[in-house]
């Protein structure tokens, strides 16, 4: 099989899961109208946001924006389509409202500073992964990347909002109220990371020492405690959403039902890659090592992901 043919093969199954899960959502009697609303309305928002700018200025940062506030549209389209109980409804709009808001309000700030003007670094070392497959196609592979975040949105991404605004059962369960205590403590944990190391920044550059590595607070504990704490919110939202299941499992088909199970199970594995492998750690710390030299240093010590005391406290 030629280079052209593998890709290709490479590149549909990057979609598969995606194409599999809304296929169930698709078949669930519960579901479909909320996906299909959904689906226009990530991709207007992915096309005229992400996918024209990009052909224009073969750049994907815009991705930082639309994903966000594609989260804020599927609290919208929750709190209007579900058919739930009105509490469980507002709880669960209000989660991806909020959660969008964070990153899509500090998405819109960047851009307005003009941080957007070229391409972030975890979007620019996807070249280096297209040249290493032999994508030759810039403006190809630029849609590929960008329709997998917007399709993110329509399927894996938006289950457990669908599956706690349709539930009726009026009882708050007890995974229901750890998923939104977790929830808060991860959104606060992340919002936090964030701060201390603008801070650092901030006093670094001051200082003039631009080249010196954030290792406090909570960075020194973890390399990228902000993606654990994101990582962390969306297990809290698939803990919210575990108890809603059952419901499910007494309307819908029980293919449907343990589908969608997997499919909520699988948004951990989904977002943990992305927060490390994809657009992430590895991504974040690729140019992080090229432009501080001790940053060698901060790997041997200090957990990547998950949070750790140091191995070394010379450091």
């Amino acid at each position: 099989m030629n280079q052209l043919g593998k890709n290709i093969i490479r590149r549909f199954g990057g979609y598969l899961p995606f194409i599999t899960c809304f296929i169930v959502l698709c078949f669930s009697q519960t579901f479909r109208i909320f996906t299909f609303w959904n689906l226009i309305t990530q991709f207007l928002l992915f096309l005229f946001i992400v996918s024209i700018p990009a052909l224009i200025t073969k750049r994907m940062s815009y991705v930082d924006i639309a994903w966000p506030w594609g989260l804020v549209c599927i609290g919208v389209l929750s709190f209007y389509l579900g058919q739930g109980y009105w509490l469980k409804k507002i709880i669960i709009s209000s989660i991806y409202i909020l959660t969008g808001l964070r990153m899509g309000i500090g998405a819109l700030i960047l851009y307005k500073k003009g941080h957007l003007d070229k391409e972030l670094s975890r979007y620019r070392f996807q070249r280096i992964r297209w040249k290493k497959f032999g994508y030759k196609s810039e403006h190809a592979s630029l849609q590929y990347e960008i329709m997998l975040q917007c399709i993110s949105n329509i399927t894996f991404l938006a289950i457990p909002a669908m599956l706690q605004a349709y539930n009726p059962d009026k009882f708050i369960s007890i995974y229901e109220i750890l998923g939104y205590i977790l929830w808060i403590s991860f959104i606060i944990i992340e919002h936090f990371a964030d701060i201390q190391k603008q801070k650092f920044i901030k006093k670094s550059y001051l200082n003039n020492q631009k080249k010196v590595v954030c290792n406090v607070g909570l960075w020194k504990y973890s390399r990228h405690p902000n993606y654990f704490a994101e990582w962390m919110v969306w297990n809290s939202i698939i803990i919210s959403s575990i108890s809603s299941l059952s419901y499910y499992f007494e309307t819908e088909h029980k293919m449907i039902a343990y589908s969608l199970l997997f499919c909520l199970l699988y948004i951990s594995r989904l977002m943990y890659k992305t927060l490390v492998y994809y657009t992430g750690a590895i991504p974040s710390e690729y140019y992080s090592i090229k432009k501080r030299a001790e940053y060698i240093k901060y790997q041997k010590v200090t957990n990547m992901f998950f949070p750790g005391i140091k191995k070394n406290n010379n450091y």
